[in-house]
C-alpha cells in the first residue's frame, strides 16, 4: 500500500515551527516526501468543495520530451464514484486528458502539464469534468508480500474538499507536483534535474473530480 498524499496546512506549519529540533527531525523522517499548500483563492475554494476523490491508472507511457500539447492521455477509473450532482461513474470509466501548456509557469528543466477533462462511459457517453491532481505514484504490480496488485488499486481516496492547491516535492523521484483547483489544468509535474518527466504505464493518479462548470451565458 502506498503512502497517502501529505497535505500541509498553514496552521500545521505554524505548529511545526514551535516543535523542538528533535521533533522536527522525527517528523521529517516520517514524511520523506514533504508537501505544502499554496495560497487559496475564492474560486478554488468554491470548486474544491464540489469535488470527490477518484483514482485512475495510466494506460500508456508518457515522456515529456516527446509529448506535444494536445496529445491525448488515457486512464482508467479504479473504483465507482458518485459526483456531487448525482452522476455515477462506474469502475473502468475512461478518464481522458490532454497534454497541456503550463498555466502556472513553474520553473524546471522538464515539465508535463495535464488536463483531465472528460469521462467516457462504456456506452460511449462523454461527460465533461474538471479534475485536479492531488497525488501521483509509480506503478506497483505486487504488494510487499508478493500478492498481485491491479494498477490503480494502490491508494485509497483521500479528498476532503480542501485544500484547493497542492505543492508536493518529490511526488515521484526527482519530480515535483503542483496543482491548483482554480487552474485551467489538472496539474503539472516538474523535474529540476537533467532527465525528462516520464510516467510509466500503470502509474496511479489521485484526483479530485467534479462535473465541469458551465461557462457563463454569452461566452
Amino acid at each position: 500500500m502506498k503512502r497517502e498524499v501529505a497535505l500541509t496546512f498553514s496552521l500545521a506549519a505554524l505548529s511545526l515551527a514551535m516543535l523542538s529540533p528533535n521533533s522536527i527531525k522525527a517528523q521529517n523522517a516520517d514524511n520523506a516526501q514533504p508537501s505544502q499548500t499554496t495560497q487559496s483563492s475564492p474560486r478554488g475554494q468554491y470548486e474544491a468543495i464540489n469535488m470527490v476523490s477518484a483514482r485512475v491508472a495510466l494506460r500508456e507511457n508518457i515522456d515529456a520530451g516527446k509529448a506535444k500539447p494536445g496529445d491525448t492521455i488515457h486512464t482508467s477509473l479504479s473504483d465507482k464514484i458518485r459526483l456531487k450532482n448525482g452522476t455515477e461513474l462506474p469502475a473502468g470509466t475512461e478518464i481522458i486528458g490532454i497534454v497541456a501548456a503550463d498555466d502556472m509557469e513553474v520553473s524546471g528543466t522538464s515539465k508535463l502539464a495535464m488536463n483531465f477533462n472528460q469521462a467516457k462511459l462504456k456506452d460511449g457517453t462523454v461527460i465533461p469534468i474538471k479534475a485536479a491532481i492531488i497525488g501521483i505514484y509509480p506503478p506497483e504490480f505486487q504488494d510487499i508480500e508478493g500478492h498481485p496488485v491491479k494498477p490503480g488499486d494502490e491508494v485509497t481516496g483521500t479528498w476532503t474538499g480542501h485544500p484547493d492547491a497542492v505543492d508536493e516535492l518529490d511526488a515521484l523521484p526527482g519530480v515535483d507536483l503542483h496543482s491548483k483547483i482554480a487552474s485551467n489544468n489538472s496539474g503539472v509535474l516538474v523535474s529540476k534535474k537533467k532527465h525528462d518527466v516520464k510516467l510509466k504505464y500503470g502509474s496511479e493518479i489521485a484526483l479530485a473530480v467534479a462535473v465541469a462548470p458551465q461557462a457563463p451565458a454569452g461566452e
